[in-house]
């Protein structure tokens, strides 16, 4: 049986609506398939999306993390 929504589902749009090389938008993390139509889908659908952007925007902090720390480390050529 599915949860009964008390409250509607918020837009997860920022208002930076520029896609990525792989179709993502930059502000959001969703697709073009997830950000069509967003007030029509489901709650079900859009609380299923919002789970896949908390995954997107943890696996992009973690790459982030890494290339900052790999900056942060001098390799062992910058220090001779």
């Amino acid at each position: 049986m599915d949860q009964l929504e008390l409250f509607d589902i918020a837009n997860p749009c920022i208002g930076v609506c520029q896609s990525n090389n792989r179709g993502y938008c930059l502000g959001c993390l969703r697709s073009r398939d997830e950000r069509f139509n967003w007030h029509l889908k489901p709650a079900s659908e859009r609380a299923h999306i919002l789970r896949l952007l908390a995954q997107r925007r943890a696996r992009l902090k973690q790459k982030q993390q890494k290339e900052e720390s790999a900056v942060d480390t001098p390799s062992s050529l910058e220090l001779f």
